[in-house]
C-alpha cells in the first residue's frame, strides 16, 4: 500500500492526495501520513508485522460468532460486538477489513452433516448414469455411456452399457437387465432429476417422464426423485459411478463392443460383487446380504420378479411402506390410468 501511494503521487508529479484517496478507497489523512514517511520509516513499518489491531482483543468472540453463523456480514458482526462493548470505537471500514482477513485465515464454514439411512433388504435400489470418453473400443476412441444400479442394503451392483446417449427406451431396457441380474426388483428406485425420469419439478411436485412412469407402474416399483444438486441423496450409487470409471473401465483396451460387455460382466462377478464392502463388511453378492431375501411374487396375474424383505415377503410392494425412508409431506405421484390399489407413488427421497 505504501509503495503504491508513493508511485501514484510520484513526488508531486502524479495524482493529487484527493485522487489517490479516491483511487485506493482510503482516507486523505492516511495518504498524507504515508507520503510523509521516509524510506527508513517505511522499512520499520513493514518489518513490524506483529503490531496489534484494535479488534484483536475481541477475536475469539468474532471467530465463535462466525463459526455459528458463517454467512454473517461484517456490519452485523460489528453491531453485535458494539452491543456487548458499547465503548468500542472501531470504524466500519476497519471492522470489514479485519473480519474479511479473519474469514480468509480461519476455517469457519459449517460442515453439512448426513446421518446414513440404511434400507431394509429388498426395499431400495439407487440408480445413476455416467459416461467415460476416449475409451479404446475396436481401435477407436469411444464414449461409453452406462447406468449403475446399486442395492442399498447389500451394495450389490449392476452396470448397463450403451454405445449411444441413453434415451428412455434404453433406460427401461437396462432396468430390465439389472432386475434379471439381481434376480428380482426392489420396492423403490432412487434417481436424480434426469429427464429420463423427472421432466419438471416445482415445490417438490414431480412431473414424471410418462413412458418411464408407465414402466415403473407395470414393473411395480416406486420412483424416488432427489432434490436437485444434492448428490448425497444417493451417495451409494454416486460412489459406484466413480468405481466403475476408475476400476472397471479406465486403462482398458477392447477389441469390440462384445469384448467390453464381457469384461464388465466379468468385473461385476469377479471384482465388484465379491469384494468386502467397507461399510457393510460383507461381499455384496454373498448369501447373507443379497440372495437370501430375493423372491418371486405373482402380481396382477403375471409372474414378476420382486425383492422383498423377510418381514414383507408375500405382500404386494405397492402397498408396502418403510419407516426408514418415508418422509412426511413428500410429494406423491400417481399415474391416472392405473387403479389406486395397484399404483406405486413417486416422491422425494431423504439422503441415505
Amino acid at each position: 500500500m505504501i509503495h503504491k501511494i508513493k508511485a501514484l503521487h510520484n513526488e508531486g508529479a502524479g495524482l493529487s492526495i484527493r485522487s489517490i484517496a479516491r483511487e485506493l478507497g482510503i482516507s486523505r489523512n492516511t495518504v498524507r501520513k504515508y507520503l510523509r514517511m521516509d524510506e527508513v520509516a517505511i522499512g520499520e513499518q513493514q518489518a513490524n508485522r506483529t503490531r496489534r489491531k484494535q479488534l484483536d482483543d475481541y477475536r475469539d468472540y468474532i471467530v465463535t460468532l462466525l463459526g455459528q453463523f458463517p454467512g454473517l456480514s461484517a456490519v452485523k458482526v460489528l453491531r453485535k460486538l458494539k452491543e456487548r462493548h458499547p465503548e468500542l470505537g472501531v470504524s466500519d471500514r476497519s471492522a470489514r477489513r479485519y473480519i474479511k482477513a479473519l474469514k480468509e485465515t480461519v476455517s469457519l464454514r459449517q460442515k453439512r452433516y448426513y446421518e446414513p439411512v440404511e434400507s431394509p433388504p429388498g426395499v431400495q435400489c439407487q440408480v445413476d448414469g455416467g459416461e467415460l470418453r476416449g475409451l479404446s473400443v475396436g481401435g477407436e476412441a469411444t464414449t461409453v455411456h452406462f447406468v449403475v444400479f446399486v442395492l442399498s442394503y447389500s451394495r450389490l451392483m449392476y452396470v448397463g452399457l450403451s454405445p449411444r446417449p441413453i434415451d428412455t427406451a434404453t433406460f427401461i431396457r437396462l432396468h430390465d437387465a439389472a432386475f434379471r441380474y439381481f434376480g428380482g426388483r426392489p420396492e423403490e428406485c432412487v434417481y436424480d432429476q434426469t429427464k429420463l425420469v423427472v421432466l419438471h419439478e416445482q415445490y417438490r411436485e414431480l412431473d414424471l417422464n410418462p413412458a418411464f412412469a408407465a414402466y415403473a407402474t407395470a414393473a411395480g416399483f416406486r420412483i424416488y426423485a432427489c432434490e436437485g444438486y444434492d448428490p448425497e441423496g444417493k451417495g451409494k450409487v454416486e460412489a459406484g459411478v466413480k468405481y466403475v470409471k476408475g476400476n472397471a473401465l479406465a486403462g482398458e483396451v477392447f477389441d469390440d463392443w462384445d469384448h467390453l460387455e464381457a469384461h464388465v460382466r466379468q468385473w461385476l462377478d469377479g471384482v465388484a460383487n465379491v469384494r468386502q464392502h467397507g461399510t457393510t463388511g460383507e461381499a455384496p453378492g454373498c448369501a447373507s446380504s443379497a440372495t437370501s431375501w430375493c423372491s418371486l411374487t405373482w402380481r396382477r396375474g403375471r409372474r414378476s420378479p420382486a425383492m422383498s424383505s423377510p418381514a414383507t415377503r408375500g405382500r404386494s410392494s405397492a402397498t408396502t411402506t418403510t419407516t426408514a425412508t418415508r418422509r412426511r409431506g413428500s410429494p406423491i405421484w400417481r399415474p391416472p390410468s392405473v387403479s389406486r390399489s395397484a399404483r406405486p407413488p413417486a416422491r422425494a427421497c431423504a439422503p441415505s
